[in-house]
């Protein structure tokens, strides 16, 4: 295992250096180059280029247990555990696929007036946030990121996430932002069914926050502010 690290390493980094980090010789190391690989070594071998052969198949996106499921099919032997060491040993890493997903539905929501009108700009803290909803995707499914921002500040004042796209979310992500600051003059959001839901109008409804929201279909009233949020300073 070693010499086999080494051995794909070398160009990158000086023989002796490598040696010398894992404890091994450099005479063994040159003798180990010289011998003809194992029965083992070659078993391996042969399995790697399979394995990477499924993996390339699949557009770079399968992982261990996908490519062990396809090998079986094959009637290929080898256990799990030898596809993962093999997959590492080689770098042959997942690409994870960013799917679209609906995060949204207008038609089931009734909207509430744009009082912001696409100025993401305010004089003091707490006069705008802007609320909204992402997902990522992990190796254990989707994960969803409610985030409530404060335009004066750019600062995200209140945030949650859950593996489950509900009005909860949304909630959390408010009542952390609000005992933290307090409440806000004014709310923005999308037309999501998130934001439209009753449980969330009746959590913003106690407090003296004026609920705002986007047109219908027009995805740029988020999409400005999230740009101006990236590329401004913040200002404390």
């Amino acid at each position: 295992m070693k010499y086999a690290f080494i051995d794909r390493h070398r160009r990158s980094y000086e023989i002796k250096a490598l040696c010398d980090a894992l404890q091994v010789s450099r005479s063994g190391y040159y003798a180990a180059r010289g011998r003809a690989p194992s029965a083992r070594q070659e078993r391996q071998a042969v399995l790697t280029a399979r394995i990477l052969e499924i993996h390339t198949a699949s557009r770079e996106t399968y992982g261990a247990p996908r490519v062990h499921a396809e090998l079986s099919a094959r009637k290929v032997p080898c256990c799990r555990n030898t596809v993962a060491k093999l997959m590492r040993r080689a770098s042959i890493l997942p690409k994870a696929i960013r799917r679209f997903r609906v995060t949204t539905d207008s038609r089931k929501t009734r909207a509430l007036p744009n009082l912001i009108g696409r100025v993401f700009t305010t004089a003091s803290p707490n006069a705008c946030w802007l609320s909204d909803i992402t997902y990522i995707p992990t190796r254990e499914g989707w994960l969803y990121l409610a985030a409530v921002l404060d335009v004066y500040s750019r600062a995200v004042v209140g945030w949650a996430m859950s593996r489950t796209l509900d009005c909860k979310l949304a909630q959390d992500a408010l009542s952390m932002a609000i005992g933290r600051r307090g409440p806000p003059a004014i709310l923005h959001s999308d037309q999501g069914t998130t934001y439209a839901a009753a449980a969330y109008r009746e959590l913003v409804g106690r407090y003296p926050i004026r609920q705002s929201m986007s047109r219908k279909g027009d995805c740029w009233d988020t999409r400005r502010w999230k740009a101006s949020s990236i590329h401004s300073r913040p200002s404390w």
